[in-house]
């Protein structure tokens, strides 16, 4: 076949799809990637395959622009004629499946990688946009294969007649490389509490802070690090100014990005996701292959990867002293840290494979 995959940013295909991209080439079809243009571009081609550039505002809301941008995929998929596309993230999966429909592409895979910043958060665009958005998932979605990353979202898309049942599947999030992410020795000195995202406040960034600050005056021996760089195309996004100020304040340490993640998961002692909304964190199933244990938000796709008392402690989303208390009882209990470690190795390895995702996902492409 001929297959294009679809999302809205170059790092998002790099850093979350990768072994998917790599099986699809492994099984002999033929594979475009498209999103706009960024700083993975030159990974994504240094590893071989097809990129074409898409420009797509993340945030735009000028309907005539928006409209240029479907015009644009339709054009693409007209002139290359898929057998199938495979679209990522709200908007790639709203505008690629309209671009579908008028360009007549036979097969359409829409993944929904969870309810995202309009359905998780309050304000007066918000409430204006979701219904209309809603109203163009059920259109847009009929007749295409729906994959789900948790139970919930599945549910709510079912319940809401935004997707059929029988197209419906649950797949578990973009998988993890076991290999790449694996336990290793935790260095001397005191132990480091990790949040590894995009430094949204969607992830619980302030309530993080506000738990080191407290554990801080408590004189907690550990250091506390945000892992992650700063997304202005993103509503929730945090400025770089109060990251800095935050470090500077002696609460904790941002590391910004960082290209190896798995040795930034080794050094860790903890690693924590206070998020509000997941499709299904990624960061914790890193970090769970990594052999560590975690502590998250109970919610829908957090729950999934952290189990409480198994493998780490669940804390209600943007409550600082619950998660201030959660790190603290961790911290006091090496034995109990060890002990989930090895528990979300296990997890990792036996759910979260990434070889075990693609072939999942490319059955679907296959059916």
């Amino acid at each position: 076949m001929k297959i294009i995959l679809f999302a809205n940013t170059d790092w998002y295909l790099y850093n979350f799809r990768l072994p998917l991209v790599r099986a699809i080439r492994a099984t002999g079809h033929e594979l475009i990637l498209l999103s706009p243009p960024g700083k993975y571009v030159g990974k994504i081609r240094g590893e071989g395959f097809d990129w074409r550039p898409l420009p797509l505002s993340r945030r735009g809301i000028n309907p005539f622009e928006e409209w240029k941008s479907i015009r644009r995929i339709s054009k693409l998929y007209r002139a290359e004629k898929p057998d199938l596309v495979h679209h990522f993230t709200i908007k790639s999966v709203l505008y690629g499946s309209l671009a579908a429909k008028r360009a007549r592409v036979p097969r359409v895979v829409n993944a929904v990688t969870g309810m995202g910043y309009l359905f998780s958060t309050h304000n007066l665009f918000t409430a204006f946009a979701r219904p209309i958005v809603k109203l163009l998932y059920r259109w847009l979605l009929r007749g295409t294969t729906v994959i789900f990353q948790n139970q919930r979202d599945l549910d709510v898309f079912l319940k809401q007649r935004m997707a059929e049942k029988d197209a419906s599947v649950l797949i578990p999030g973009s998988g993890v490389d076991i290999d790449h992410f694996s336990p290793g020795p935790t260095p001397e000195g005191p132990p480091i509490v990790l949040l590894p995202a995009r430094m949204l406040y969607d992830k619980g960034v302030a309530e993080f802070v506000e738990a080191a600050r407290k554990l801080k005056m408590e004189k907690i021996n550990a250091r506390f690090v945000l892992a992650g760089a700063s997304d202005p195309g993103n509503p929730s996004s945090i400025p770089e100014d109060q990251l800095n100020q935050w470090e500077q304040e002696g609460i904790l340490e941002w590391w910004g990005w960082q290209d190896d993640m798995a040795a930034v998961y080794r050094s860790a002692a903890i690693v924590c996701l206070p998020s509000y909304r997941e499709g299904l964190a990624k960061s914790l199933i890193e970090a769970a292959a990594c052999g560590k244990p975690l502590i998250a938000s109970d919610i829908p796709g957090c729950r999934e990867v952290a189990r409480e008392g198994v493998n780490g402690l669940l804390v209600p989303p943007k409550d600082a002293i619950a998660l201030a208390s959660a790190i603290r009882t961790l911290l006091e209990s090496p034995e109990k840290m060890k002990i989930m470690g090895a528990a979300s190795r296990k997890i990792a390895v036996e759910e979260y494979a990434a070889a075990r995702i693609a072939a999942e996902t490319i059955s679907i492409y296959n059916r």
